[in-house]
């Protein structure tokens, strides 16, 4: 404790006021510090606690942009499938090659005969026949349809216009299949055949290369 200095600004102290400081000196103790309060409970779980916990837990949590949801400029993109093109349709068949079939300029590489045939059976048949054929680079065939019959089986009828007449269910179908999505990516064009090879119970086909 540092001895307080006399009144008046005197260095020495009265024999009075020295005596009194000094009995004050002397019965005075120094203070303590303060022991700072804990709890048992926390103390065990500070312990309990790993290290890398206690740090996560203390950063806070960062949130991740979501790539999917967003694309440039925070748009929400999504992908669009790609347009599958048709088919082109189907062509004139070239007279000057149907001239050259007639005549055997140019081979009948395979041929198929549906007459007979359920749609099914042909439908199914055709399809085959003709992947067959541009798988083997096969470009000229020909398809036999049949003409068809009257519906009256009695030959002996006399002629009526009003009389249904079928032309042949196959002979009407098979240019529609042809015209199709399923089978015209394979036929460029097709036409009705020459007499000797089926007249109009058959079709000329000109196959596409195969790509």
């Amino acid at each position: 404790m540092k001895k307080p200095a006399a009144k008046g600004g005197r260095k020495h102290l009265h024999d009075d006021d020295h005596d009194v400081w000094s009995h004050t000196a002397q019965s005075i103790e120094p203070l303590k510090k303060a022991k700072g309060r804990h709890h048992p409970a926390a103390e065990r779980a500070a312990e309990m606690t790993p290290p890398a916990a206690a740090k996560h837990a203390a950063e806070p949590a960062k949130s991740k942009p979501d790539k999917a949801a967003s694309g440039k400029g925070g748009a929400a993109t999504s992908a669009k499938p790609k347009a599958v093109p048709a088919p082109p349709p189907i062509a004139t068949f070239d007279r000057k090659k149907v001239r050259k079939i007639r005549s055997g300029q140019v081979e009948i590489e395979a041929r198929i005969d549906l007459h007979g045939m359920r749609q099914d059976e042909a439908h199914s048949a055709l399809v085959r026949f003709l992947l067959r054929c541009q798988s083997k680079e096969q470009r000229w065939v020909l398809v036999i349809t049949g003409k068809g019959k009257l519906t009256d089986s009695d030959p002996h009828a006399p002629f009526d216009l009003t009389r249904p007449r079928e032309r042949g269910v196959l002979k009407r179908n098979v240019p529609r299949w042809l015209d199709e999505p399923e089978l015209r990516h394979l036929v460029v064009s097709y036409t009705t055949a020459a007499i000797q090879h089926g007249g109009e119970g058959a079709l000329y086909i000109h196959l596409r290369k195969r790509g």
